[in-house]
Protein backbone atom coordinates (compact mmCIF):
# COMPACT_ATOMS: atom_id res chain seq x y z
CA UNK A 1 0.00 0.00 0.00
CA UNK A 2 1.31 3.55 -1.22
CA UNK A 3 1.61 6.02 0.91
CA UNK A 4 -1.35 7.80 -0.77
CA UNK A 5 -3.36 4.93 0.60
CA UNK A 6 -2.12 4.87 4.27
CA UNK A 7 -4.55 5.53 6.77
CA UNK A 8 -4.08 9.04 8.97
CA UNK A 9 -5.04 10.41 12.01
CA UNK A 10 -8.23 10.45 11.39
CA UNK A 11 -8.89 6.57 11.21
CA UNK A 12 -7.69 6.63 15.36
CA UNK A 13 -11.07 6.25 17.96
CA UNK A 14 -9.27 8.92 20.11
CA UNK A 15 -10.24 12.75 20.36
CA UNK A 16 -12.22 14.81 17.76
CA UNK A 17 -12.24 14.35 13.95
CA UNK A 18 -13.93 15.85 11.17
CA UNK A 19 -14.97 14.39 7.90
CA UNK A 20 -13.52 14.63 4.47
CA UNK A 21 -13.29 18.39 3.53
CA UNK A 22 -14.95 17.02 0.02
CA UNK A 23 -17.55 15.27 1.76
CA UNK A 24 -20.11 17.97 1.08
CA UNK A 25 -19.66 17.91 -2.52
CA UNK A 26 -20.78 13.43 -2.14
CA UNK A 27 -23.45 14.26 0.14
CA UNK A 28 -24.54 16.86 -3.11
CA UNK A 29 -24.85 13.87 -5.26
CA UNK A 30 -27.58 14.66 -7.60
CA UNK A 31 -28.36 18.03 -6.70
CA UNK A 32 -25.12 19.22 -8.35
CA UNK A 33 -26.79 18.53 -11.45
CA UNK A 34 -29.48 21.08 -11.12
CA UNK A 35 -26.92 23.51 -9.63
CA UNK A 36 -24.86 23.12 -12.93
CA UNK A 37 -28.04 23.03 -15.06
CA UNK A 38 -28.75 26.68 -13.47
CA UNK A 39 -25.13 27.65 -13.90
CA UNK A 40 -25.55 26.26 -17.90
CA UNK A 41 -28.83 28.16 -19.14
CA UNK A 42 -27.90 31.06 -17.93
CA UNK A 43 -24.90 31.51 -19.95
CA UNK A 44 -26.55 29.74 -23.11
CA UNK A 45 -29.29 32.51 -22.42
CA UNK A 46 -26.40 35.32 -22.79
CA UNK A 47 -24.71 33.38 -25.25
CA UNK A 48 -28.03 33.76 -27.76
CA UNK A 49 -28.51 37.24 -26.10
CA UNK A 50 -25.40 38.06 -27.78
CA UNK A 51 -23.59 40.05 -24.74
CA UNK A 52 -21.35 38.95 -22.40
CA UNK A 53 -23.00 41.17 -19.51
CA UNK A 54 -24.69 39.67 -16.61
CA UNK A 55 -23.72 36.00 -15.24
CA UNK A 56 -23.35 37.38 -11.66
CA UNK A 57 -26.53 35.77 -10.36
CA UNK A 58 -25.38 32.32 -11.65
CA UNK A 59 -21.87 32.80 -9.43
CA UNK A 60 -24.45 33.97 -6.97
CA UNK A 61 -25.73 30.30 -6.76
CA UNK A 62 -22.43 28.67 -6.79
CA UNK A 63 -21.30 31.09 -4.06
CA UNK A 64 -23.96 29.70 -2.05
CA UNK A 65 -24.03 26.12 -2.20
CA UNK A 66 -20.36 26.39 -1.70
CA UNK A 67 -20.72 27.87 1.60
CA UNK A 68 -23.43 26.11 2.81
CA UNK A 69 -21.10 23.09 1.92
CA UNK A 70 -18.27 24.49 4.11
CA UNK A 71 -20.17 25.24 6.70
CA UNK A 72 -21.91 22.41 6.65
CA UNK A 73 -18.63 20.66 7.17
CA UNK A 74 -16.98 23.29 9.64
CA UNK A 75 -19.62 22.13 12.03
CA UNK A 76 -19.79 18.60 12.12
CA UNK A 77 -17.25 16.74 13.93
CA UNK A 78 -17.07 12.70 15.39
CA UNK A 79 -15.37 11.35 17.91
CA UNK A 80 -15.67 7.82 19.96
CA UNK A 81 -15.32 8.00 23.60
CA UNK A 82 -16.16 5.50 26.34
CA UNK A 83 -17.87 3.07 24.06
CA UNK A 84 -19.55 5.51 22.55
CA UNK A 85 -20.02 6.80 18.79
CA UNK A 86 -20.48 11.03 19.03
CA UNK A 87 -21.92 12.78 16.26
CA UNK A 88 -21.98 16.37 16.30
CA UNK A 89 -23.58 19.05 13.45
CA UNK A 90 -25.53 21.64 12.95
CA UNK A 91 -25.04 25.64 13.35
CA UNK A 92 -28.00 27.47 14.50
CA UNK A 93 -29.65 23.73 15.55
CA UNK A 94 -27.25 21.85 17.22
CA UNK A 95 -27.28 18.10 16.89
CA UNK A 96 -25.19 15.86 19.30
CA UNK A 97 -26.11 12.19 18.41
CA UNK A 98 -24.56 9.28 20.32
CA UNK A 99 -24.16 5.89 18.99
CA UNK A 100 -23.39 3.04 21.68
CA UNK A 101 -20.85 0.23 20.28
CA UNK A 102 -22.15 -2.59 22.38
CA UNK A 103 -25.54 -1.54 20.34
CA UNK A 104 -24.32 -1.88 16.75
CA UNK A 105 -25.50 -5.06 14.53
CA UNK A 106 -23.08 -4.29 11.46
CA UNK A 107 -21.62 -1.43 9.83
CA UNK A 108 -21.89 -1.27 5.77
CA UNK A 109 -19.11 0.76 3.91
CA UNK A 110 -20.45 2.30 0.83
CA UNK A 111 -19.15 3.98 -2.29
CA UNK A 112 -21.31 6.43 -4.56
CA UNK A 113 -19.62 6.90 -8.09
CA UNK A 114 -18.71 10.26 -6.94
CA UNK A 115 -17.37 9.15 -3.89
CA UNK A 116 -15.60 6.53 -5.51
CA UNK A 117 -13.85 8.82 -8.21
CA UNK A 118 -12.94 11.18 -5.15
CA UNK A 119 -11.22 8.53 -3.45
CA UNK A 120 -13.94 8.60 -0.19
CA UNK A 121 -16.37 5.96 1.02
CA UNK A 122 -19.15 6.50 4.11
CA UNK A 123 -20.03 4.17 6.82
CA UNK A 124 -23.01 3.07 8.04
CA UNK A 125 -23.83 2.11 11.23
CA UNK A 126 -26.89 -0.15 11.56
CA UNK A 127 -27.81 -0.50 15.36
CA UNK A 128 -29.81 -3.36 17.10
CA UNK A 129 -33.09 -0.71 18.12
CA UNK A 130 -36.08 -2.52 16.97
CA UNK A 131 -36.91 1.02 14.81
CA UNK A 132 -33.75 0.49 12.99
CA UNK A 133 -32.12 3.48 14.04
CA UNK A 134 -28.62 4.07 12.21
CA UNK A 135 -25.65 6.42 12.03
CA UNK A 136 -23.96 7.70 8.95
CA UNK A 137 -20.13 9.39 8.61
CA UNK A 138 -20.15 10.76 5.23
CA UNK A 139 -17.50 10.92 4.45
CA UNK A 140 -13.99 9.89 4.86
CA UNK A 141 -11.00 8.61 2.54
CA UNK A 142 -11.55 5.18 2.14
CA UNK A 143 -8.23 4.11 3.68
CA UNK A 144 -9.60 5.64 6.69
CA UNK A 145 -13.08 4.36 6.40
CA UNK A 146 -11.36 1.06 6.35
CA UNK A 147 -9.42 1.15 9.03
CA UNK A 148 -12.50 2.70 11.03
CA UNK A 149 -14.89 0.02 10.21
CA UNK A 150 -12.97 -2.67 11.68
CA UNK A 151 -12.08 -0.77 14.47
CA UNK A 152 -15.53 0.18 16.02
CA UNK A 153 -16.71 -3.37 14.98
CA UNK A 154 -13.67 -4.84 17.41
CA UNK A 155 -15.07 -2.37 19.97
CA UNK A 156 -18.58 -3.20 19.57
CA UNK A 157 -17.57 -7.04 19.72
CA UNK A 158 -15.81 -6.10 22.76
CA UNK A 159 -12.20 -7.24 21.88
CA UNK A 160 -8.86 -5.35 21.56
CA UNK A 161 -9.21 -2.16 18.58
CA UNK A 162 -6.49 -3.60 16.44
CA UNK A 163 -7.55 -6.82 16.37
CA UNK A 164 -8.12 -8.96 13.14
CA UNK A 165 -11.31 -8.90 11.33
CA UNK A 166 -13.01 -12.47 11.28
CA UNK A 167 -11.98 -14.19 8.63
CA UNK A 168 -14.67 -14.51 5.77
CA UNK A 169 -15.19 -17.75 3.72
CA UNK A 170 -16.84 -17.59 -0.05
CA UNK A 171 -20.21 -18.86 -0.59
CA UNK A 172 -21.59 -17.58 -3.80
CA UNK A 173 -20.27 -15.32 -6.40
CA UNK A 174 -22.98 -13.89 -9.22
CA UNK A 175 -22.86 -14.51 -12.77
CA UNK A 176 -23.32 -11.51 -14.55
CA UNK A 177 -24.62 -13.52 -17.75
CA UNK A 178 -26.95 -14.50 -15.68
CA UNK A 179 -28.06 -11.18 -13.87
CA UNK A 180 -28.23 -9.96 -16.88
CA UNK A 181 -30.64 -12.51 -18.54
CA UNK A 182 -32.54 -12.91 -15.61
CA UNK A 183 -33.30 -8.98 -15.84
CA UNK A 184 -34.76 -9.58 -19.55
CA UNK A 185 -36.89 -12.41 -18.91
CA UNK A 186 -38.62 -10.45 -15.74
CA UNK A 187 -42.32 -9.70 -16.00
CA UNK A 188 -41.54 -5.99 -15.10
CA UNK A 189 -39.05 -6.06 -18.41
CA UNK A 190 -41.42 -8.20 -20.65
CA UNK A 191 -44.57 -5.58 -19.84
CA UNK A 192 -42.62 -2.65 -19.86
CA UNK A 193 -41.29 -3.67 -23.67
CA UNK A 194 -44.58 -4.43 -24.76
CA UNK A 195 -46.48 -1.38 -23.46
CA UNK A 196 -43.58 0.64 -24.97
CA UNK A 197 -44.15 -0.96 -28.19
CA UNK A 198 -48.09 -0.19 -28.28
CA UNK A 199 -47.16 3.07 -27.47
CA UNK A 200 -45.37 3.77 -30.04
CA UNK A 201 -47.51 1.85 -32.90
CA UNK A 202 -50.28 4.01 -31.62
CA UNK A 203 -48.38 7.32 -32.11
CA UNK A 204 -47.25 6.42 -35.46
CA UNK A 205 -50.87 4.93 -36.79
CA UNK A 206 -52.93 8.12 -34.96
CA UNK A 207 -50.76 11.29 -35.33
CA UNK A 208 -53.39 12.78 -32.89
CA UNK A 209 -52.31 11.01 -30.45
CA UNK A 210 -48.55 11.99 -30.27
CA UNK A 211 -48.92 12.45 -27.10
CA UNK A 212 -48.45 8.68 -26.50
CA UNK A 213 -44.46 9.09 -27.06
CA UNK A 214 -44.70 11.08 -24.02
CA UNK A 215 -46.17 7.87 -22.12
CA UNK A 216 -43.46 5.53 -23.92
CA UNK A 217 -40.94 7.52 -22.94
CA UNK A 218 -41.83 7.81 -19.56
CA UNK A 219 -42.13 4.26 -19.68
CA UNK A 220 -38.41 3.43 -21.33
CA UNK A 221 -36.90 6.35 -18.79
CA UNK A 222 -38.60 4.10 -16.12
CA UNK A 223 -37.57 0.86 -16.98
CA UNK A 224 -33.83 2.05 -17.46
CA UNK A 225 -33.78 3.47 -14.18
CA UNK A 226 -35.09 0.29 -12.23
CA UNK A 227 -32.58 -1.77 -14.67
CA UNK A 228 -29.61 0.00 -13.87
CA UNK A 229 -30.52 -0.38 -9.85
CA UNK A 230 -30.90 -3.62 -10.35
CA UNK A 231 -27.74 -4.42 -12.39
CA UNK A 232 -25.79 -1.96 -9.52
CA UNK A 233 -27.28 -3.76 -6.68
CA UNK A 234 -26.52 -7.43 -8.39
CA UNK A 235 -23.37 -6.70 -10.37
CA UNK A 236 -20.04 -8.79 -9.46
CA UNK A 237 -22.42 -10.02 -6.09
CA UNK A 238 -20.25 -11.91 -3.52
CA UNK A 239 -21.35 -13.50 -0.53
CA UNK A 240 -19.33 -14.96 1.98
CA UNK A 241 -19.79 -16.43 5.85
CA UNK A 242 -18.13 -14.79 9.13
CA UNK A 243 -18.69 -15.01 12.67
CA UNK A 244 -20.52 -11.92 12.47
CA UNK A 245 -23.36 -12.57 9.96
CA UNK A 246 -23.45 -12.77 6.15
CA UNK A 247 -21.05 -10.32 4.22
CA UNK A 248 -22.48 -8.92 0.78
CA UNK A 249 -20.61 -7.17 -1.63
CA UNK A 250 -21.43 -5.46 -4.79
CA UNK A 251 -21.59 -2.99 -7.80
CA UNK A 252 -20.55 -1.58 -10.76
CA UNK A 253 -20.61 2.18 -10.05
CA UNK A 254 -22.23 2.56 -6.58
CA UNK A 255 -20.65 -0.46 -4.30
CA UNK A 256 -21.32 -1.35 -0.94
CA UNK A 257 -20.09 -3.84 1.39
CA UNK A 258 -23.01 -4.77 3.75
CA UNK A 259 -23.26 -6.95 6.87
CA UNK A 260 -26.61 -8.89 7.73
CA UNK A 261 -26.63 -10.52 11.09
CA UNK A 262 -27.55 -13.33 11.65
CA UNK A 263 -29.70 -12.19 14.68
CA UNK A 264 -31.61 -10.01 12.39
CA UNK A 265 -33.10 -11.76 10.02
CA UNK A 266 -36.53 -12.03 10.71
CA UNK A 267 -37.70 -14.71 7.64
CA UNK A 268 -36.40 -15.83 4.62
CA UNK A 269 -38.35 -16.21 1.10
CA UNK A 270 -37.42 -18.21 -1.82
CA UNK A 271 -39.23 -16.78 -5.51
CA UNK A 272 -39.62 -18.70 -8.66
CA UNK A 273 -41.02 -16.06 -11.31
CA UNK A 274 -42.76 -17.78 -14.20
CA UNK A 275 -40.00 -16.99 -17.26
CA UNK A 276 -37.15 -18.82 -15.03
CA UNK A 277 -38.62 -21.98 -14.58
CA UNK A 278 -37.32 -23.55 -17.36
CA UNK A 279 -33.96 -22.38 -16.34
CA UNK A 280 -34.52 -23.71 -12.59
CA UNK A 281 -33.56 -20.12 -11.59
CA UNK A 282 -34.66 -18.91 -8.43
CA UNK A 283 -34.41 -15.45 -6.38
CA UNK A 284 -33.82 -15.63 -2.94
CA UNK A 285 -34.72 -12.71 -0.05
CA UNK A 286 -34.25 -12.15 2.96
CA UNK A 287 -35.71 -9.71 5.49
CA UNK A 288 -33.48 -7.59 7.72
CA UNK A 289 -34.89 -5.63 10.82
CA UNK A 290 -34.27 -1.92 10.75
CA UNK A 291 -33.84 -1.61 7.37
CA UNK A 292 -34.53 2.18 6.20
CA UNK A 293 -35.53 3.77 3.25
CA UNK A 294 -33.67 3.72 0.91
CA UNK A 295 -31.70 7.42 0.43
CA UNK A 296 -29.24 8.88 -2.26
CA UNK A 297 -26.29 6.96 -2.50
CA UNK A 298 -27.38 4.56 -0.20
CA UNK A 299 -27.90 0.67 -1.34
CA UNK A 300 -30.77 0.42 1.56
CA UNK A 301 -33.74 0.38 -0.79
CA UNK A 302 -36.23 -1.80 1.25
CA UNK A 303 -36.92 -4.04 4.10
CA UNK A 304 -35.82 -7.09 1.55
CA UNK A 305 -32.40 -7.75 0.61
CA UNK A 306 -32.01 -10.08 -2.44
CA UNK A 307 -28.91 -12.16 -1.22
CA UNK A 308 -29.10 -14.13 -4.15
CA UNK A 309 -30.49 -11.89 -7.44
CA UNK A 310 -30.96 -15.31 -9.39
CA UNK A 311 -29.16 -18.69 -8.72
CA UNK A 312 -29.83 -22.43 -9.08
CA UNK A 313 -31.66 -24.03 -6.50
CA UNK A 314 -28.31 -25.48 -5.09
CA UNK A 315 -26.75 -21.92 -4.46
CA UNK A 316 -30.07 -21.11 -2.87
CA UNK A 317 -30.36 -24.17 -0.33
CA UNK A 318 -26.38 -23.75 0.26
CA UNK A 319 -27.13 -20.04 1.64
CA UNK A 320 -30.71 -21.18 3.07
CA UNK A 321 -28.59 -23.42 4.72
CA UNK A 322 -26.48 -20.77 6.51
CA UNK A 323 -28.83 -18.06 7.06
CA UNK A 324 -31.36 -20.83 8.44
CA UNK A 325 -29.28 -24.36 9.74
CA UNK A 326 -32.02 -27.21 9.25
CA UNK A 327 -34.67 -25.22 7.60
CA UNK A 328 -37.72 -27.57 6.91
CA UNK A 329 -39.40 -28.58 3.59
CA UNK A 330 -43.00 -27.44 2.51
CA UNK A 331 -44.30 -31.28 2.23
CA UNK A 332 -47.49 -30.87 4.07
CA UNK A 333 -49.95 -30.40 0.86
CA UNK A 334 -53.32 -28.30 1.51
CA UNK A 335 -56.59 -30.71 1.52
CA UNK A 336 -57.93 -31.53 -2.05
CA UNK A 337 -61.63 -29.16 -1.17
CA UNK A 338 -58.95 -26.18 -0.75
CA UNK A 339 -59.26 -26.16 -4.74
CA UNK A 340 -62.92 -24.83 -4.83
CA UNK A 341 -61.70 -21.66 -2.81
CA UNK A 342 -58.33 -20.93 -4.48
CA UNK A 343 -58.21 -22.83 -7.77
CA UNK A 344 -54.87 -21.17 -9.10
CA UNK A 345 -52.49 -21.11 -6.06
CA UNK A 346 -53.85 -24.95 -5.04
CA UNK A 347 -50.97 -26.35 -7.25
CA UNK A 348 -48.57 -24.32 -5.01
CA UNK A 349 -50.38 -24.61 -1.22
CA UNK A 350 -48.21 -26.55 1.70
CA UNK A 351 -46.74 -25.85 4.44
CA UNK A 352 -43.74 -27.65 6.90
CA UNK A 353 -41.97 -27.23 10.13
CA UNK A 354 -39.88 -28.50 13.45
CA UNK A 355 -39.10 -26.85 16.30
CA UNK A 356 -37.35 -23.78 15.45
CA UNK A 357 -38.81 -22.89 11.99
CA UNK A 358 -42.30 -22.85 9.71
CA UNK A 359 -42.17 -23.03 5.87
CA UNK A 360 -45.02 -22.36 3.64
CA UNK A 361 -45.17 -22.10 -0.14
CA UNK A 362 -48.24 -20.48 -2.25
CA UNK A 363 -48.11 -18.70 -5.65
CA UNK A 364 -51.01 -18.46 -8.15
CA UNK A 365 -48.41 -17.95 -11.54
CA UNK A 366 -44.90 -17.97 -9.61
CA UNK A 367 -44.25 -20.65 -6.59
CA UNK A 368 -43.10 -18.44 -3.19
CA UNK A 369 -41.48 -20.26 -0.33
CA UNK A 370 -41.12 -18.53 2.59
CA UNK A 371 -39.54 -19.57 5.95
CA UNK A 372 -39.97 -17.74 8.97
CA UNK A 373 -37.86 -19.11 12.63
CA UNK A 374 -40.46 -19.52 15.72
CA UNK A 375 -38.03 -17.66 17.36
CA UNK A 376 -39.16 -13.84 15.34
CA UNK A 377 -42.92 -14.54 15.41
CA UNK A 378 -44.84 -12.00 17.51
CA UNK A 379 -48.30 -13.50 17.33
CA UNK A 380 -50.35 -16.31 15.75
CA UNK A 381 -53.80 -15.92 14.39
CA UNK A 382 -56.49 -17.96 13.45
CA UNK A 383 -58.65 -16.42 10.41
CA UNK A 384 -61.74 -18.02 8.70
CA UNK A 385 -63.34 -16.45 6.21
CA UNK A 386 -67.19 -17.66 5.10
CA UNK A 387 -65.78 -19.87 1.99
CA UNK A 388 -63.70 -21.16 4.32
CA UNK A 389 -66.42 -22.00 6.53
CA UNK A 390 -68.52 -23.51 4.19
CA UNK A 391 -65.76 -25.80 3.46
CA UNK A 392 -64.17 -26.24 6.42
CA UNK A 393 -60.90 -24.62 6.34
CA UNK A 394 -59.05 -22.17 8.05
CA UNK A 395 -55.90 -19.78 7.93
CA UNK A 396 -53.43 -19.47 10.80
CA UNK A 397 -51.10 -16.63 9.93
CA UNK A 398 -47.87 -16.28 12.26
CA UNK A 399 -46.83 -12.76 12.34
CA UNK A 400 -43.35 -11.25 13.05
CA UNK A 401 -41.85 -7.97 13.19
CA UNK A 402 -41.39 -7.47 9.24
CA UNK A 403 -43.68 -6.29 6.96
CA UNK A 404 -42.76 -7.80 3.94
CA UNK A 405 -42.82 -11.88 4.79
CA UNK A 406 -45.13 -13.27 6.65
CA UNK A 407 -46.09 -17.00 7.08
CA UNK A 408 -49.40 -18.32 6.77
CA UNK A 409 -50.78 -21.78 6.51
CA UNK A 410 -53.69 -21.08 4.31
CA UNK A 411 -56.70 -23.02 3.80
CA UNK A 412 -56.15 -26.13 6.19
CA UNK A 413 -58.59 -28.46 7.33
CA UNK A 414 -60.25 -26.81 10.56
CA UNK A 415 -59.26 -29.47 12.81
CA UNK A 416 -55.11 -29.25 11.71
CA UNK A 417 -55.68 -25.44 12.55
CA UNK A 418 -56.78 -25.84 15.85
CA UNK A 419 -54.17 -28.43 16.65
CA UNK A 420 -51.77 -26.20 15.53
CA UNK A 421 -53.27 -23.29 17.54
CA UNK A 422 -52.73 -24.97 20.54
CA UNK A 423 -48.80 -26.43 19.85
CA UNK A 424 -47.40 -23.26 17.54
CA UNK A 425 -48.03 -20.24 20.64
CA UNK A 426 -45.60 -23.08 23.08
CA UNK A 427 -43.01 -23.79 20.36
CA UNK A 428 -42.40 -20.08 19.60
CA UNK A 429 -41.71 -19.57 23.78
CA UNK A 430 -39.19 -22.82 23.75
CA UNK A 431 -37.81 -21.29 19.94
CA UNK A 432 -36.64 -17.73 21.81
CA UNK A 433 -35.21 -19.38 25.17
CA UNK A 434 -33.34 -21.64 23.08
CA UNK A 435 -32.08 -19.06 20.69
CA UNK A 436 -28.77 -19.78 19.72
CA UNK A 437 -25.82 -17.50 21.12
CA UNK A 438 -23.69 -15.47 19.22
CA UNK A 439 -21.08 -16.68 16.91
CA UNK A 440 -17.51 -16.39 18.38
CA UNK A 441 -16.32 -12.82 17.00
CA UNK A 442 -13.06 -11.56 15.76
CA UNK A 443 -11.02 -15.23 16.76
CA UNK A 444 -12.47 -15.23 20.02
Amino acid sequence: MNSADEPTAAARTGGWHRLHPLSPLVRAGRHLVLVAAVVLSGAVTRQQDGGGQGGYWELTVVAVVVVIGVVSWLVTRWQVDNGTLRIETGLLRRSSQRYPLTQIQAIDLVESGLARLLGLAELHLRMAASGGATGRLACLRKADAEVLRARLLALAHGVAEDSPPPPERLLVALSTRRLVGSMLLSSQSVVTMVATVAFAVVAVMIPAAVGALGGAAGLVIGMLTAAWRRFNSGFELTVSVAADGIHLRSGAIQTAAETIPFGRVQAVQLVEPLLWRPLRWCRLEVEVAGRQARNENRPEGRQLRAILPVGDHDQAAYLLSQLIPGAPTADRRAPARARWKAPLRYHYLAWGGNDSCVVTASGRVRRVTRWVPLEKVQSVRRVQGPVQRMLGLATIHLDTAGRRIQAELTDRNVDEVDRQLAVLPGQCRAARRSQRPPRALHGR
